[in-house]
């Protein structure tokens, strides 16, 4: 609720989405930055992440999107941290896009 309360107001939040490509074809949220990191198991997923990084620099509030919210996210977090990124900017969507139920924020 947080999330679409934000997109909806037009905050300054970036979407960081690492769902893997064709889960990203099929749904993502309308203005996430696609990575198709997931699951953030190895290094060549963590050079997807590594890819955007220049793009997360700032102060705004960077979600993680993942497709159930769990660890994938938690990797990602857990990535970024360790790359200096200021961990109270990090938030992982709860649930994932999976069960993301505002059918008229995703892309279309």
């Amino acid at each position: 609720d947080q999330t679409k309360a934000a997109i909806e107001n037009k905050e300054d939040i970036i979407l960081l989405d690492i769902q893997v490509e064709e889960e990203w074809d099929a749904h993502h949220i309308e203005g996430a930055m696609p990575t198709h990191a997931y699951p953030v198991k190895t290094p060549e997923d963590e050079a997807k992440l590594a890819a955007v990084l220049p793009e997360l620099e700032g102060d705004q509030p960077i979600i993680v999107i993942c497709p159930g919210g769990a660890g994938g996210a938690t990797r990602t977090v857990d990535y970024l941290t360790a790359q200096g990124f200021a961990p109270e900017r990090l938030f992982i969507l709860e649930n994932g896009q999976s069960k993301w139920p505002y059918e008229e924020l995703l892309a279309k």
